[in-house]
């Protein structure tokens, strides 16, 4: 299945559609209510490792819709309403977002998410990826650091102000003559902290990427990520606040989200590792106690949600820190840092964390190549 995602192109996917059109047709025209069988996928659940089937990628169940149930009845409307404005995509090579495909029938949709759930039972029915419907999102990632490539055309050079922001491609599809000096991938939750970076002028005196999808990560952020671990193969860490909502994005870059569950394996990115921030930073740093929060009871529900997913019951050092989290009762967010200086965070915590990883990164590639030489 995996193959046919990432290879799907619109000569592959017109025939489908055509397909399923006639087979919803002629059960209609022989007095026979229509039943789309729609595979479900999950990036996790509570079972344990041995009963999981999250980590196969295998479908977890079928959900059947009829037009007998009105709730059904309706949700096949929008996506055949959606899938007609795919193919017309497609037929004439053209894309469109979410939002576009939203004010086709306004009345009718009532609410994006409607339109989101129909453009993901389209991705599985066809078994494709969003983008190969020609549905695109507008980016909303920044990237800066030591990289630079073509774009359509377009040259995005980092490397000449590696401390500029500049958006993250659309489509990766599109990326040619990529270059890069880069020793590691640096993925930051939010802008504020990118911005701070980029003012510490951080990637000047650190050979890497800096990448923030600017909280939850959309899809372009997700696949240009994904992009560059396949293509440079160097380290990837990512940064987020020390609370339930910063790990889950840290969870969504390397396990996938639920929601595009169906394409979580060409969206993770399973090399990233968490470098911070830790509970225990609080004290390793010096935070003073004003800086630390109180966990809301939603924060402490949310926490223990997390913990019962199965991709951290082999994740010791993550479940520790959870953990800790909840014993200790407080959160705090990565500026807190500043209390030190406004530079704590580029000259101190950074290159402290960092640190072990490269020193440790570099042994395993040294220990590879007198291997190989052996």
């Amino acid at each position: 299945m995996e193959r046919n995602r990432s290879s799907s192109k619109r000569s592959d996917l017109l025939p489908k559609i055509k397909d399923f059109a006639r087979s919803i047709v002629f059960e209609l025209c022989n007095g026979r209510s229509p039943v789309i069988s729609i595979k479900k996928f999950r990036t996790y659940c509570s079972n344990s490792e041995d009963n999981c089937l999250c980590s196969s990628n295998l479908p977890t169940g079928i959900e059947m819709l009829t037009l007998r149930r009105q709730s059904h009845a309706h949700r096949t409307n929008v996506l055949l309403r959606v899938l007609l404005i795919v193919q017309q995509l497609l037929q004439e090579n053209r894309h469109a977002s979410k939002r576009d495909i939203f004010y086709t029938y306004p009345s009718i949709f009532s609410d994006q998410s409607v339109v989101d759930r129909a453009i993901n039972d389209i991705c599985v029915l066809l078994e494709c990826s969003r983008h190969n419907l020609n549905v695109v999102s507008v980016a909303k990632g920044l990237v800066m650091g030591w990289i630079r490539f073509m774009e359509d055309g377009k040259k995005c050079d980092c490397i000449s102000s590696p401390n500029t922001a500049q958006p993250v491609p659309v489509q990766v599809e599109d990326i040619q003559d990529i270059l890069s000096f880069a020793q590691y991938i640096l993925v930051i939750e939010k802008e504020s902290v990118f911005q701070r970076l980029a003012d510490n002028q951080f990637c000047t005196f650190n050979r890497c990427i800096v990448i923030t999808g600017r909280g939850y990560p959309d899809i372009p952020t997700r696949r240009f990520l994904r992009f560059l671990t396949e293509k440079l193969r160097i380290p990837v860490y990512g940064l987020v606040d020390s609370d339930p909502y910063g790990f889950d994005i840290l969870t969504t870059y390397r396990f996938g989200s639920l929601e595009m569950a169906y394409d979580a394996e060409l969206l993770r990115i399973p090399e990233i590792c968490w470098l911070g921030a830790f509970t225990s930073d609080s004290e390793r740093y010096g935070i003073p106690s004003q800086c630390l929060l109180p966990l809301s009871t939603e924060d402490k529900k949310r926490t223990e949600a997390i913990l019962s997913r199965c991709y951290l019951q082999n994740q010791l050092h993550w479940r520790l820190e959870l953990e800790m989290m909840l014993e200790k009762g407080v959160k705090f967010e990565i500026e807190a840092l500043s209390v030190h200086s406004l530079s704590y965070l580029s000259n101190e915590y950074l290159p402290s964390k960092l640190k072990g990883y490269l020193d440790l990164s570099s042994k395993v590639k040294s220990s590879a190549t007198n291997f190989h030489h052996s």
